[in-house]
């Protein structure tokens, strides 16, 4: 997603290539090239024609890759927002083999982030994934929690060399601070070149005469940073939240990485979740499922609410209550509530009821 654009302003995917929803690879792509062919910014010099091909691209790029797909099939643009930074949707996407008879000066790329910028320039730091335990009432209600994230970063007081100082960095006299040495071996009249890394200073090219005290000599520190995080409702486990640019720190000039976090939702005393649905059990006297009654069962808001017991219900049987699950995740709606009911036998009896049971059985019931 760029900046200042919110996943709800998008539009659908399907709709901007033309397609349908059960369209075919080939009909995303010769959808896409044709759009392509119109839009793109050395073709078309209209002020909105690069932002319309980019818009385009991206439908392409997420439509293009079955997993892709599948998320945005599944919960929409959320599902892509959530997992992809905008590199990531990007990556690996075939757009070569469509524009490789177009004679367009820019790639993709130049075009997404920025003109004149290598690929391989745009290395972005790596990034990190928490695992957050929640409950399941936080995972239906939504909540925002703290966290504390470790992050490698490079050593501010000695940026990143590991030396005290920057005279107590020695060059290597091996390699003469190349971090490389060459191996030379002579076959007749065929010399051969082997390049190797230095073995004394271990490719680094130099040696550290003081270390630095921060870092202890590693030119990295973990910084621990406090970020909070929004806990959508309805969010089931394994889900993957992602921060952008809260990874840790590039070492070649790009972006931070991203964070991920992973949902873990802890076992509920009371509540077993099965999709959008939650199951509990409830204790009902004997003599209520017999005659028939009323019973107060939790919910997940803690408030208890009344369930009829019909006469004669079995010992197992299980009651649906309507809309009183988990609310669905980027979607409308709830589960159910699902309670099973077990007869509670009573530890202990008074000789007047001893007699009724005694009567029961004698009754054949």
């Amino acid at each position: 997603m760029r900046k200042g654009e919110n996943s709800s302003m998008k539009r659908d995917y399907y709709e901007v290539l033309n397609v349908d929803r059960n369209a075919t690879l080939d009909e995303i792509k010769r959808a896409y090239r044709q759009l392509a062919l119109k839009y793109h910014p050395d073709r078309n010099k209209s002020p909105d024609a690069e932002e319309k091909f980019k818009e385009i691209s991206e439908a392409y790029a997420v439509l293009s890759d079955p997993e892709k797909r599948r998320a945005y099939d599944a919960y929409g643009h959320a599902g892509i927002d959530s997992r992809y930074t905008q590199e990531d949707i990007f990556r690996d996407v075939d757009f070569e083999s469509i524009f490789r008879d177009f004679g367009f000066g820019d790639s993709i790329f130049d075009i997404f982030f920025g003109r004149g910028r290598r690929r391989a320039d745009y290395v972005k730091g790596a990034d990190i994934q928490y695992n957050l335990e929640i409950t399941l009432r936080e995972a239906a209600f939504g909540a925002e929690k703290e966290i504390v994230v470790p992050r490698r970063a490079k050593c501010v007081e000695c940026n990143g060399t590991g030396a005290a100082s920057e005279s107590a960095l020695i060059k290597c006299k091996t390699c003469k601070g190349a971090g490389q040495v060459q191996n030379i071996r002579v076959s007749g009249n065929t010399q051969f070149i082997q390049i190797i890394t230095c073995p004394d200073c271990n490719g680094t090219g130099v040696f550290i005469k003081e270390r630095c005290k921060k870092c202890k000599g590693t030119g990295v520190t973990v910084l621990e940073t406090k970020i909070k995080v929004n806990v959508p409702k309805g969010v089931d486990e394994g889900y993957s939240l992602v921060i952008r640019g809260k990874g840790e720190q590039s070492e070649r000039g790009g972006p931070p990485g991203d964070l991920y976090v992973v949902i873990n939702i802890k076992r509920d005393p009371v509540f077993e979740r099965i999709g959008d649905d939650i199951i509990c059990e409830v204790q009902v006297p004997y003599t209520t499922a017999v005659l028939g009654g009323t019973i107060l069962v939790p919910t997940l808001d803690d408030k208890k609410i009344e369930l009829n017991i019909p006469p004669r219900t079995q010992s197992g049987t299980v009651f649906r209550i309507k809309a009183k699950g988990m609310p669905r995740f980027k979607g409308g709606g709830f589960g159910d509530e699902l309670v099973k009911v077990n007869i509670k036998i009573p530890e202990r009896i008074n000789r007047e009821a001893e007699e009724l049971l005694l009567k029961l059985r004698e009754m054949g019931l």
